[in-house]
């Protein structure tokens, strides 16, 4: 595993980071970084709020729902959005908010030879990440936070299910670039919501986005409405809670599975807006 230096800049002071050594990357002004002893780089700026992601027991149950086949429609979505991006060069692909890699995989399987960045706050989501794509470049960042990437790095973003930082997407991403956001629909998973099992989403949520990446001079390419139903074992349902944030609220939660009977199976809706979005040229 190696890290691209050509993606980065330091969290200090935004010069260009490099390798120093083997283990060790800097910038001119003297600041160093340590890779982990699993590969990954940790850039956080000074003073940076000490969130620390998603866990291993959340991504171990987002792990076994991904590897169920429930989101691969989803998948496939992503992959036609970044096949329609054209580079003079080999693409190249920050994920931001990476999570297990599990898109980043597929990518890579679709599109051969493409780099890419693994960026997340949860190091042990980097972590995984990396194990999904061995050629990646991954870091530990906060995506709330001036992100430790070069101005014009990336061809497209990657951003599913993740927070955003729509002035520094813009900022990385060169001029013609694409971002791909997956956001879910009010209906996502509706039938664990009845149950109690998660947290609820806001209406409106492609809208809402739209307008916060308008106003970073982002243009909307695209919006595909991916929309499937599976049906989904007790076993599997009670994974979906615990693979995101409703995890945090386990506690508040308390009517998991409370109306179904152990052994069953529930049809599940999955309904996500993957939306592209165009920076034009400056």
């Amino acid at each position: 595993m190696s890290i691209d230096s050509t993606w980065l800049r330091c969290p200090n002071c935004f010069s260009a980071l490099a390798g120093v050594d083997d283990r060790v990357y800097g910038c001119s002004s003297g600041h160093r970084f340590d890779r982990s002893k699993y590969g990954f780089l940790t850039l956080l700026p000074p003073r940076a709020p000490r969130t620390l992601g998603d866990d291993r027991a959340m991504l171990a149950a987002r792990d076994t729902v991904l590897q169920s086949g429930v989101f691969d429609r989803i998948a496939d979505a992503v992959v036609a959005a970044a096949s329609g991006v054209h580079a003079d060069r080999p693409l190249r692909v920050a994920d931001l908010g990476c999570g297990t890699g599990f898109y980043a995989a597929r990518l890579d399987r679709a599109l051969p030879g493409t780099a890419f960045l693994l960026g997340d706050r949860s190091p042990d989501a980097v972590r995984a990440a990396a194990r999904a794509v061995p050629s990646g470049s991954p870091v530990v960042l906060d995506i709330w936070q001036p992100l430790p990437l070069r101005d014009e790095s990336a061809d497209v973003i990657l951003n599913v299910f993740a927070p955003r930082n729509p002035g520094e997407f813009a900022r990385i991403l060169r001029p013609g670039g694409r971002a791909i956001v997956v956001v879910p629909r009010a209906d996502h998973l509706g039938e664990l919501r009845s149950e109690g099992t998660l947290l609820d989403i806001p209406p409106d949520k492609a809208a809402a986005v739209t307008d916060q990446l308008r106003v970073a001079g982002f243009e909307p390419a695209s919006a595909d409405h991916v929309r499937s139903r599976c049906e989904v074992d007790d076993a599997l349902r009670t994974k979906f809670a615990a693979m995101g944030p409703s995890a945090h609220h386990a506690a508040a939660l308390t009517g998991a599975s409370s109306s179904s009977s152990a052994g069953d199976h529930l049809v599940v809706t999955v309904s996500v807006d993957v939306l592209t979005f165009v920076l034009p040229s400056r």
